[in-house]
């Protein structure tokens, strides 16, 4: 009779390898294109909540929703467990999270500077910032993932 430390000293079997192995980090992605942008958005989302937080609490919740969103889709991308939902349109996806960021961050930052408060000054500095990094990702999303389809659509 196996004991319970005589099971764990075994190296697992094939089928538990192969579950074990959809969570693992493609750390290349970290240094791409891609992975870069959603780095910064989520630090910069970061700090926009801590300004917030040190002024405006009433703002914070939207920057903390973006973060939450940001940092699962970077999850979901480096970890490429994406490809495990093949019915959704991940570009579309995360085309859509970028303009709503955009939205968001917009309104947010400027209602948040009417305060003349120094942290909602520097949260509405970051937001911007924040808002042309969201921006950039949109527009690089469209052109590699959605435009391309159009224009072969067109031509054939």
């Amino acid at each position: 009779m196996l004991s319970v430390r005589d099971r764990r000293d075994r190296p697992p079997e094939e089928g538990v390898v192969a579950e074990l192995q959809g969570f693992a980090v493609d750390k290349a992605f970290f240094t791409s294109h891609k992975g870069i942008l959603l780095e910064t958005e989520l630090a910069l989302t970061l700090i926009i909540f801590i300004c917030f937080t040190a002024s405006i609490s009433a703002y914070m919740a939207a920057a903390l929703l973006e973060f939450f969103i940001t940092l699962a889709f970077l999850f979901l991308y480096a970890t490429q467990y994406y490809q495990h939902f093949n019915r959704l349109n991940w570009p579309c996806l995360d085309f859509l999270r970028c303009v709503s960021a955009i939205i968001i961050f917009l309104v947010v930052s400027f209602a948040a500077v009417t305060s003349r408060d120094g942290a909602a000054i520097a949260a509405f500095v970051f937001g911007i910032i924040l808002v042309s990094v969201f921006a950039y990702d949109a527009f690089k999303i469209y052109r590699t993932e959605m435009a391309p389809g159009a224009i072969q659509g067109d031509q054939q």
